[in-house]
């Protein structure tokens, strides 16, 4: 479990539970911290203190006086220190600094093969980091943390991905001991759908507690916040999807009784297939993405079709998790709003009335820089909530 020591923690539990209070961006009294928090003055000084010596709170005197000395006011000052969020897809990556909100500061992003392995992406990677930073002009010691999305199972607890069936060497990599040679701050690693949930979450859906992401691009995989929280499950493998099997009797009567995995059948190379055996040129999710842009109605009855056997699924999620908002996101549900039509289509048909009473299903709406959002969503949760 080396890969998996911390450094010095950039706040103390104490001085967390009091930032809490500021970091909805406004500025307050030490009085009224006192009252939020039920400390003691004293207490709220001292804990201050160390705030404003790290630079995370800052102190003015605008406040109206209401006779001698106008009250001292302190405010949370996020972009004091800055976060490495990286996106890492099977086919692109992006790479983001953020402040201490999550705001994107500035971002670069490429193509790129997750196959060709570890050392090569994460290098690109570290690179990118480097260039952002000096673009910023900020030194590598304001960096405190680093998050990593990558497109397959990862082991959050060790962040090294496990059996990643996309990425040929990948398997038990220790990503964060890899990045932390650069930057010898926390580094955590996720997979990327689960990113996506926070990064939307936070971006779009803050105050809705349940919420099921589901991203269909070159593979399928959901992340699932319910409670307000990110579940990741025992293992960090709760939402993957892909691999349910799906009946497509009603599709392909001549099949017989036989079903797929879903992954086979909705993901942009499984449409690719289908596409292909009909005669049309289509071998990877571009190409898929790429017909349907230019309307072609093979593409998009087959994109539709997909949605439909996607619906199968999600209709039982909805049914286990009792979501508000189901979101759809990936390069799929980018191009043809067929997809979310044909998940509506077979969901509010198969689910409970009481379950899709309010429920709503949409496409994503944080856009690309969802995944570093949530990265960043990711680092702050570890960096700054007291727990």
């Amino acid at each position: 479990m080396a890969s998996m020591a911390r450094p010095e923690p950039l706040l103390t539990p104490e001085a967390a539970r009091l930032l809490v209070h500021l970091r909805d961006g406004s500025a307050r009294t030490r009085s009224e911290l006192a009252e939020l928090s039920g400390l003691a003055r004293s207490t709220v000084a001292a804990r201050l203190d160390s705030l404003i010596e790290t630079g995370l709170v800052a102190v003015s005197t605008n406040g109206v006086s209401s006779g001698g000395r106008p009250p001292g006011f302190v405010a949370f000052q996020p972009a004091a220190r800055i976060l490495l969020a990286i996106d890492l897809g099977a086919t692109h990556g992006l790479v983001a600094l953020t402040d201490l909100s999550g705001t994107v500061l500035d971002l670069e992003s490429t193509s790129l093969d997750i196959a060709d392995g570890p050392e090569t992406v994460l290098r690109w990677a570290l690179d990118a980091a480097e260039l952002l930073r000096e673009r910023l002009g900020r030194p590598a010691s304001d960096i405190v943390g680093v998050g990593i999305g990558l497109p397959g199972p990862v082991e959050h607890s060790t962040g090294m991905p496990t059996n990643p069936p996309i990425m040929p060497g990948w398997d038990r990599f220790d990503v964060p001991a890899y990045i932390r040679a650069t930057f010898d701050v926390p580094v955590l690693v996720d997979n990327d759908v689960n990113l996506l949930a926070l990064g939307e979450h936070a971006t779009v859906w803050r105050a809705i507690d349940d919420l099921l992401f589901v991203k269909v691009a070159t593979g399928i995989g959901a992340g699932i916040i319910s409670g307000g929280k990110l579940q990741r499950g025992a293992q960090g493998t709760a939402g993957d999807l892909g691999h349910v099997r799906v009946p497509f009797t009603s599709r392909t009567p001549a099949h017989g009784d036989v079903d797929a995995d879903l992954e086979e059948l909705a993901s942009g190379p499984g449409i690719a297939r289908a596409l292909s055996a009909q005669g049309l040129q289509a071998a990877s999710s571009a190409d898929v993405v790429e017909l349907a842009k230019r309307g072609d109605t093979r593409a998009t009855d087959a994109i539709r079709q997909a949605g439909r056997d996607l619906g199968e699924v999600v209709a039982t999620c909805v049914n286990i998790l009792n979501p508000s908002i189901i979101v759809i996101g990936g390069s799929i549900a980018r191009a043809d709003e067929n997809l979310v039509a044909g998940v509506r289509e077979v969901v509010y048909g198969q689910s409970t009335p009481l379950a899709t009473r309010h429920l709503t299903i949409t496409e994503s709406r944080a856009g690309e820089t969802g995944g570093v959002v949530g990265a960043a969503t990711m680092l702050i949760q570890h960096l700054l909530d007291p727990s």
